[in-house]
């Protein structure tokens, strides 16, 4: 049986269900109000790819977010393996979820007794495989990632408004993806994934503290970098140093490493991926699939 005819495993809140009849209640405020963090997690010869790093985060969002899990860090973990081994997937792609859980009308979240929990495991391809080899060209979004003032970048939240509005903004520039900019006009991530650049034989990427999430991908492609002993830097990005970059791309636990050839008409490089970005995205697949 082919991946794309393989059914996806869904749990929710202790009880294995199909896609056709998986639901929860309209008054859930991750439905209602967007309550809720989850992580996505990648599974890469029928095991789970970092577990440890995204139970990590998943814990420090709800800590962040006063959001108390119901269920026990290593029964999480025991019910995300036995997903994946329900589904005899080799490969595939894991959305776990918490919400508040449902309660009544009203952002009250005293009003939800107990929090909400579920997990998906199927497949995913957000870009066509050609496109790694050739690398993408990107936009620059006018809709700015909410400020930390108001949500912080580091919880990994339900709330995505802001990015699903810049992903509008490049599909209708004929793009599959787009930078955006914190309220400070620095550059921080793409709608859905962390971006690095390279300038003279260093590897940037915008910090944390400037609004990116820190991406369980972006983490590892550190971590090889400095295998390589490839120098790195965590440090503000303005759009000047992307536009002037010898190298740009994209990383994700779903898009995993994507070159990035040109940012608002600017190409960068010779318009091809570079040699960083090739030893990265080798090194990369050696972890993941070596």
């Amino acid at each position: 049986m082919s991946a794309a005819n393989i059914d996806p495993v869904i749990w929710i809140d202790g009880s294995w269900s199909t896609k056709d009849k998986a639901a929860v209640s309209v008054y859930d405020h991750g439905l209602l109000y967007g309550d809720g963090i989850f992580e996505g997690l990648r599974i890469y010869g029928g095991k789970i790819f970092r577990l440890e790093a995204h139970m990590d985060r998943l814990e420090a969002s709800a800590r962040a977010l006063l959001l108390s899990i119901p269920y026990s860090r290593q029964e999480l973990m025991a019910m995300l393996n036995e997903a994946v081994a329900r589904s005899k997937r080799q490969d595939g792609y894991i959305r776990l979820v918490v919400t508040r859980g449902s309660g009544t009308l009203g952002l009250d979240p005293n009003r939800c007794p107990r929090a909400l929990v579920f997990a998906i495991v199927d497949g995913i391809q957000l870009y066509p495989a050609e496109v790694y080899a050739t690398g993408i060209p990107v936009i620059t979004a006018s809709t700015r990632r909410t400020p930390r003032s108001s949500a912080e970048a580091r919880v990994k939240s339900l709330n995505y408004l802001n990015n699903i509005l810049a992903k509008i903004e490049a599909q209708r520039a004929g793009c599959l993806e787009a930078l955006m900019l914190n309220t400070e006009g620095l550059v921080v991530e793409c709608t859905a994934d962390n971006v690095f650049l390279v300038k003279n034989g260093i590897l940037k990427t915008p910090a944390a503290i400037h609004g990116a999430l820190e991406g369980i991908t972006r983490g590892v492609v550190l971590e090889v970098a400095a295998q390589a002993k490839i120098p790195t830097q965590e440090t503000a990005l303005a759009l000047f140093d992307f536009y002037t970059a010898d190298e740009a791309f994209m990383t994700g636990s779903g898009a995993e490493v994507m070159p990035l050839t040109s940012i608002d008409g600017r190409v960068i490089g010779d318009g091809k991926p570079g040699p960083v970005t090739q030893k990265l995205i080798k090194d990369f697949h050696a972890v993941t699939r070596g």
